[in-house]
């Protein structure tokens, strides 16, 4: 066992950061896979992805043995309300992503994740009173000045930004206060959703025919959207478990970057002057908050080291 403050062995950082960088990719290129959905409406796939899911995570949770800390957070009042307004959060961001993506706002999507891990730290400081860097003040500024730019020149597609930030943002505060693993709490969120859901795609077959019955190929894309969602997630558990937040911190760009150029790329949306100014900010504020995260872990592991 690892004494407390030590680095993890250099083992375990190399799966780590394996994991991570497959859990970020998977996230990043969720895009391409919403191609092959395109044709079923944004709001009943967000409700197939939350019925397949369930089955998967259950799958998984009993694989790892995790059926306890599900036992435990179901019989926790405390918990369980902050999971139901975790699971709100989760289908909110789950929706404007997926509408976002199909109604071709990749961009504006892409975006939303860049500012994500700056409005968390600025979560931190306004309600878990953690203190910021100078270097980190500074980063928020920028993103700031990118938010503004952005509200001047394409105030269309800022409310899609910030509502994938804020909502993300809000969910990582909610579960990071609660006991709970990634995995057993995604379990408990899906199976809260799962009646709500159940009524969407019941609406859907009533009024317009099930999407899930168009063809067989489709419904395979469709039930592919529980292994997307549980997958990526617990490689994100074990990269957090076994990496420096420092260079954890580094990797969570790496999935906006990825959609950012199939934005470009694969969707081909045009890049307007505010959203690369916007981007030109974000990016230089993600850069100085990377720079600080490892600058402050290397001091501190120098620190750490016996004289």
């Amino acid at each position: 066992m690892n004494e407390p403050g030590a680095s993890p062995p250099r083992s375990e950082s190399r799966t780590g950061l394996y994991a991570a960088i497959g859990a970020y990719v998977i996230w990043g290129f969720f895009p391409l896979y919403l191609l092959l959905v395109a044709e079923v409406p944004p709001i009943e796939f967000v409700a197939w992805r939350i019925i397949w899911t369930l089955p998967v995570c259950i799958v998984i949770v009993l694989f790892r043995r995790q059926w306890p800390q599900i036992r435990a957070a179901l019989t926790n009042a405390r918990v369980l309300t902050r999971l139901l307004l975790s699971s709100v959060l989760i289908a909110i961001n789950w929706f404007t992503y997926v509408w976002a993506v199909q109604s071709g706002y990749v961009l504006a999507a892409s975006l939303g994740y860049y500012i994500n891990p700056l409005f968390n730290v600025l979560l931190g400081t306004m309600l878990l009173k953690e203190r910021l860097s100078q270097a980190q003040w500074i980063a928020v500024g920028l993103a700031g000045i990118g938010v503004a730019l952005l509200a001047g020149g394409a105030l269309t597609t800022l409310w899609i930004s910030l509502t994938l930030a804020v909502s993300f943002g809000t969910y990582g505060l909610v579960r990071k206060q609660l006991d709970v693993g990634s995995l057993p709490g995604l379990t408990i969120e899906s199976a809260l959703l799962l009646l709500p859901s159940a009524g969407i795609v019941w609406w859907y077959a009533d009024r317009f025919g099930s999407a899930f019955a168009i063809s067989p190929g489709l419904s395979a894309a469709i039930a592919l959207g529980g292994v997307v969602t549980a997958v990526p997630l617990l490689m994100f558990a074990v990269a957090a478990r076994r990496l420096p937040y420092s260079m954890l911190g580094f990797v969570q760009f790496l999935a906006p970057s990825v959609v950012f150029i199939l934005g470009l790329t694969v969707f081909r949306e045009e890049l307007r002057p505010a959203q690369l100014a916007c981007f030109a900010c974000i990016w230089a504020a993600a850069a100085i908050f990377v720079w600080d995260l490892w600058h402050r872990s290397r001091a501190r592991s120098a620190a750490a080291r016996p004289l």
